[in-house]
């Protein structure tokens, strides 16, 4: 997929990155990362970074809260209504998170096949 800058293609673009976020299993993870390699453009997680912190006024709501850094940091908590309601939900599904960053991550992580 090319990625292009004008509201079209970008609209399109978060758009597909929101129906990945929505594939997530409940109690799993993934990064921006691997949201950009799954859609063919790898290069590009800055840009699922982008729509992540613009989807919490999409319907049906996006589960944001379960995509991290490469590391399983929690980068975009600053982005939600409180610093600490990322971890809250992701506690509620079961992933235990200590300095911001998932435990035992590469267990939890979900990367997407599509």
């Amino acid at each position: 997929m090319k990625i292009r800058t004008d509201g079209k293609h970008t609209n399109e673009f978060f758009q597909s990155v929101y129906d990945i976020v929505h594939l997530i299993p409940t109690g799993r993870v993934t990064t921006y990362g691997h949201i950009a390699k799954c859609l063919g453009a790898p290069r590009s997680s800055r840009l699922v970074g982008y729509a992540m912190n613009n989807c919490h006024a999409v319907i049906p709501k996006v589960p944001a809260h379960r995509v991290v850094n490469r590391n399983g940091l929690l980068t975009g908590k600053h982005h939600f209504s409180t610093p600490y309601e990322m971890q809250e939900l992701l506690n509620q599904e079961g992933i235990e998170v200590i300095n911001n960053q998932v435990v035992d991550f590469k267990s939890k992580l979900w990367i997407p096949d599509l």
